[in-house]
């Protein structure tokens, strides 16, 4: 496993201190709607960041994790008159992928979006994202999906992973999907988020089984699903490390429980970030390592700060459990 990051690129200076930092691996997308991205523009952006000393190790499939209103390719799970065209165009993006040596991508399957309730004071005066149930707007209506049952939402994941999963196989290339963030109870705002608990994680990688259908794993995310992630993370960890469907690690900590958390920076919140990179390492967890959300800090430059502080922790991390357990981490 190794240090990475999906933190936006502005521009070459960020590049340049990504490779100054050690921060060599990265999922950064071209610009432009995925739908459009061609063999040549895949090319292109890997060989600019090979040019920096960084290697492109996963794009973006367009499908976010904004409000489905917001949504490159809403048809999907709205089940819209353009959804097998909008799923064809996601299967030849996979084959052009595999084309331009990337060997991953990541995606969601989100229709609300990831709410959250007003931020937070943290350490410092940082502000934090949060999310308190007794705090959201209840009267939020639907999306344009308008009701959706738990039924029809699996029916329809399923559908997308019939078609896309198999090309992913032919392609070798790991498709990995970031829960639903954070868990609401059955029917918020007209649907139940069935990829917003670990029995639905579950479930959903072992649908249409395959060596490149697995999870972009955020810690955080699925802290958020707990009632004591402390205690329950590492079991949770290790029923999907060890069947090899994590392909991705957002290494990111809250303070709290279902239903009522804080995020964190990583070394602050409830869960023990130094047990978790062992057990990744014990389970020979193999790719990225990176941050996801931060705080936001005060300074002229407040997400690229935090985001260096926790590229720091990550490094220091993985230095010291390769010391544990050798081989386990690469660069």
């Amino acid at each position: 496993m190794y240090l990475g990051t999906q933190n936006g690129v502005r521009d070459d200076d960020d590049l340049r201190v990504m490779a100054q930092l050690g921060v060599r691996h990265l999922n950064d997308n071209p610009p432009g709607n995925p739908h459009d991205w061609s063999l040549d523009v895949l090319l292109r952006h890997r060989e600019k960041l090979e040019s920096f000393g960084l290697v492109l190790d996963m794009v973006q499939l367009p499908l976010g994790s904004r409000p489905i209103e917001e949504s490159h390719s809403p048809a999907i799970l709205s089940a819209g008159p353009d959804r097998d065209r909008q799923i064809d165009s996601i299967c030849r993006l996979i084959e052009n992928i595999a084309r331009a040596g990337i060997p991953a991508a990541k995606y969601n399957l989100n229709i609300i979006g990831i709410p959250r309730t007003p931020d937070e004071p943290g350490r410092g005066g940082s502000l934090n994202a949060s999310f308190r149930w007794d705090k959201a707007d209840h009267d939020t209506p639907p999306t344009l999906v308008g009701t959706l049952s738990e039924d029809e939402n699996w029916e329809r994941i399923d559908y997308f992973l019939e078609r896309v999963i198999p090309v992913a196989e032919a392609n070798k290339v790991r498709l990995a999907c970031h829960p639903h963030d954070p868990y609401t109870p059955p029917g918020y705002r007209g649907v139940t988020r069935v990829l917003g608990t670990v029995e639905g994680l579950k479930k959903f990688v072992q649908m249409r089984e395959s060596p490149y259908h697995g999870l972009n794993f955020c810690q955080g995310t699925v802290g958020e699903m707990l009632d004591n992630p402390r205690d329950e993370i590492d079991d949770v960890i290790r029923w999907f490390g060890s069947r090899g469907k994590i392909f991705n690690v957002h290494f990111r900590n809250i303070r709290g429980r279902r239903l009522s958390f804080m995020e964190t920076f990583p070394e602050e919140g409830d869960m023990d970030m130094w047990r978790s990179i062992k057990l990744y390492a014990e389970l020979g967890y193999p790719y990225m390592i990176m941050p996801d959300h931060v705080p936001t800090i005060s300074g002229r430059d407040p997400e690229g700060v935090a985001f260096a502080f926790v590229y720091g922790y990550i490094a220091a991390q993985l230095e010291a459990v390769s010391q544990l357990y050798p081989g386990s981490v690469t660069r």
